[in-house]
């Protein structure tokens, strides 16, 4: 995730431009090339595409697909669902947590992982469920988060190799 050249993003703005209702597919263009949408990148489409500021921002606070902040390789999601909460996810949610050294809602330092809540993955009868990126992980103890963890920083780390 780097910084997107300003012709770049120049480029996707006039790819959409005339389209009715092109703010958010422009918007959906830029996060896919950047990771994210920092507000420079929001004043600059509003700059460039005429729409006030506020409705720019008000877009990509409103939709959920939308984020502000820079995002993790891998996304990880603790579900706090009743079924999860009852069978100890916010236990595992916290155990997570400290192994990562992160905050729900925030991004690792080194940008491997973002740590969100889930309220119900369908999968209640797993419970507690954790999702990492599209991997369904069923039945999660607090002592295992730290072992299913390692699996994504080992992926990472052969993929460096």
């Amino acid at each position: 995730m780097s910084v997107v050249p300003l012709d770049t993003i120049q480029a996707i703005i006039d790819r959409h431009a005339g389209s009715r209702g092109a703010l958010i597919p422009t918007l959906q263009d830029i996060q896919g090339e950047l990771g994210y949408l920092p507000p420079a990148v929001l004043r600059e489409v509003a700059e460039r595409t005429g729409i006030p500021y506020s409705e720019v921002a008000g877009v990509v606070s409103f939709y959920s697909y939308f984020t502000t902040e820079p995002r993790g390789e891998h996304t990880v999601r603790v579900c706090l669902g009743t079924a999860c909460y009852v069978r100890g996810g916010n236990d595992v949610l916290h155990a997570v947590q400290d192994e990562l050294e992160c905050e729900t809602g925030k991004t690792t330092e080194d940008r491997q992982f973002t740590l969100e809540i889930g309220r119900c993955f369908g999968a209640c009868g797993l419970a507690p469920v954790v999702m990492i990126d599209d991997d369904v992980h069923q039945r999660v103890r607090p002592s295992c988060t730290k072992e299913l963890l390692s699996k994504y920083r080992a992926k990472e780390e052969q993929n460096d190799e």
